[in-house]
């Protein structure tokens, strides 16, 4: 089968910069651009990742981000998928890439957030689940981040001070990102001492909700040999998976599982399954990754993803992150760009912020948090109403 490079990555830092979401894409489109050395004019497929909060689509991606580009007659799509809108974005670009039916296509996801966390907008919507979990529950995000954690605390014996070093570990990384937010080692002290939002989770072990842009420019391996672009990076795989039933651990926005009285487990669960799906597509398996980027809504919920990619056996995580494996310098570094906690949610744009940090860390041009001799990554996210996603990339 042909290849999909990666051919150019660009990004807006991560803030609360106040403007519109489109200035944070179109920015980050034209430093991908720049990257791939590809003039706008050349692109012929235009994959936007949308911007929807709690049920109610408030803007269009593709057709936004090509208009303010300039109208070229490049074809478009977009794509919902919560936080993994950014990975299906990508899939599909890829996709169209493989089918021949395109040779050079933009992808592009950016988000400005409102102060505080992601609320429902206005209005009565009792047939949206993701409204009712806020109105007859009061479950905010934080709170189901809260629940993850108290899980891991009970099954596995996890602690405050784990999960504060999750966060130390990532801020230790992310001071070296230009495009963080919060470019600043924490201390396990600063952490610990931070306000408690949903026990056991601190203020500095939340991600924060704020406004940037990310985007990746995919061409045909054919392309790039007939253009003189580098093919040091390759999309290896995409996974985009839904749970199986039943599926018995909840998720957002859901308030029970379902139930395995007359239904037998399945083989993996959800978050197993994400990245199961790309190892198969790519031939690889945890044991090739040089790196991971995953999705840390909260500090405690990277130790659950250690387990659902494969890097250890369920409960062995903290040992994993205590023995330093996790960290620069370790066996398999994770968050190297400093994940979410560095840049905070900006939800259509962080699953292609993942895919840009694995591509400079596989050219080697990530600095002080470059992980050395990197030569495949993944990446693990999940938005809500069971998108789960995952890329890998190889040189």
């Amino acid at each position: 089968m042909s290849s999909v490079i990666v051919a150019g990555v660009g990004m807006h830092p991560w803030g609360k910069w106040g403007r519109n979401f489109v200035e944070y894409g179109v920015d980050a489109a034209r430093k991908a651009l720049d990257d791939a050395g590809i003039a706008w004019t050349d692109v012929q497929f235009v994959s936007g990742a949308d911007t929807v909060r709690n049920g109610y689509p408030g803007y269009v991606a593709g057709a936004t981000f090509a208009q303010a580009l300039g109208w070229t007659g490049a074809k478009v799509a977009s794509s919902y998928a919560a936080c993994a809108s950014g990975a299906t974005a990508i899939d599909v670009a890829r996709a169209r890439i493989l089918a021949g039916m395109c040779d050079v296509a933009l992808v592009v996801g950016a988000d400005t957030t409102p102060k505080g966390f992601l609320a429902p907008t206005g209005g009565d919507r009792p047939d949206d689940p993701d409204w009712l979990r806020f109105r007859l529950l009061g479950a905010t995000n934080t709170t189901y981040f809260g629940l993850y954690a108290r899980r891991r605390m009970d099954l596995y014996g996890a602690t405050e001070l784990d999960f504060a070093r999750v966060k130390v570990k990532n801020s230790e990384a992310g001071q070296h990102n230009p495009n963080a937010r919060y470019a600043k080692a924490f201390t396990i002290e600063e952490v610990l001492s931070s306000p408690m939002v949903s026990e056991p989770l601190r203020l500095l072990n939340i991600c924060a909700t704020s406004d940037g842009g990310a985007a990746v420019v995919l061409v045909s391996d054919v392309y790039a040999k007939a253009h003189d672009i580098p093919t040091t990076v390759k999309v290896a795989a995409v996974s985009t998976v839904t749970p199986t039933y039943p599926n018995t651990v909840i998720e957002m926005p859901n308030f029970a599982t379902d139930s395995s009285a007359v239904a037998g487990l399945p083989g993996r669960p959800f978050r197993d399954d994400i990245a199961h799906a790309a190892y198969e597509e790519a031939g690889l398996g945890p044991e090739d990754l040089s790196l991971a980027e995953v999705y840390d809504l909260s500090s405690a919920l990277e130790l659950d993803w250690y387990e659902n990619i494969g890097l250890c056996a369920p409960g062995e995580a903290e040992k994993l992150l205590n023995d330093g494996d996790t960290s620069l310098g370790g066996r398999i570094p994770v968050n190297p760009s400093g994940g979410l906690g560095a840049f905070g949610e900006a939800v259509p744009a962080q699953a292609i912020a993942q895919v840009c940090e694995v591509a400079w860390q596989l050219r080697g041009q990530s600095g002080a948090r470059q992980v050395e001799g990197a030569r495949v990554g993944l990446t693990a996210n999940q938005g809500l109403f069971g998108h789960g996603s995952s890329v890998i990339l190889t040189k």
